[in-house]
């Protein structure tokens, strides 16, 4: 207020001093002063440079998903061409005096049986089921085997049973003597009896019985020995040799 009373009294000098054209210069730079905005001096200036606005974060890009892997092609199946001999030994012994067809005993597989390609099919330790389908005795001395015949049906691995076809050979197997029974002794009285018919009708006499009846007697026994019954004999833990009749898959 007090700079714009100082303002008029001035003009009012002017004006008496210089006349009208005075007055109005004066007028026009008073008025250009009054138009100008105050400074405000206690203003605190700042000589910072503006802050540069941070980007915002690029949005995650969504990791491509990965190809799955091609399953691989299934191994083909182990195989045992026939054919094939697989070691055992038997588990019990085997003997016409006790087993009849129709038994069944175990044999262990003696080694691992493998492919063509190196895999084991049949390992050792493995269970093989033995049925016997026919077994009889040696009834004369011109039989040196008896009959035994066994045949495969079947193999435990790991505790899965496999069916199995082929054949089997006992390659111990033994025949055993019985011990003398009433057919043996009837045989001998037989022959004793035919003796002393004999003597008696040859010799005409008793001496003549007697001696037939010793060689007739002779003879017989002779004959309970030629046709005395022995057992055919498998030991235990004895060889026996298993022929795969066909192909076997696992």
């Amino acid at each position: 207020m007090a700079a714009n009373r100082l303002a008029i009294l001035t003009l009012a000098l002017l004006a008496a001093c210089g006349g009208d054209r005075g007055a109005s210069m004066a007028a026009d730079s008073l008025s250009r002063d009054l138009q100008r905005l105050p400074v405000d001096s206690s203003a605190t200036l700042s000589d910072q440079a503006a802050a540069t606005p941070v980007p915002a974060p690029a949005a995650p890009v969504a990791a491509k998903p990965k190809a799955k892997p091609k399953p691989k092609p299934a191994p083909a199946p182990r195989a045992l061409n026939a054919g094939t001999v697989v070691a055992t030994t038997v588990d019990r012994e085997i003997t016409s005096k006790t087993d009849k067809p129709g038994a069944t005993v175990t044999g262990t597989v003696a080694s691992d049986v493998m492919d063509a390609a190196g895999r084991v099919v049949i390992p050792a330790g493995s269970k093989v089921t033995l049925t016997i389908t026919e077994i009889h005795e040696s009834e004369n001395k011109g039989d040196k085997t008896g009959k035994l015949t066994l045949t495969p049906t079947a193999v435990e691995i790991a505790g899965e049973r496999h069916a199995l076809d082929g054949s089997a050979v006992a390659l111990e197997r033994t025949l055993r003597d019985r011990k003398t029974n009433a057919g043996d002794v009837a045989k001998v009285g037989a022959g004793t009896a035919i003796g002393a018919l004999a003597g008696r009708v040859i010799g005409g006499n008793t001496k003549g019985a007697v001696i037939g009846g010793i060689i007739g007697g002779a003879v017989g026994t002779q004959r309970a020995i030629e046709t005395q019954d022995r057992d055919v004999v498998v030991p235990a833990s004895s060889r026996v040799e298993v022929t795969l009749g066909s192909t076997f898959t696992r």
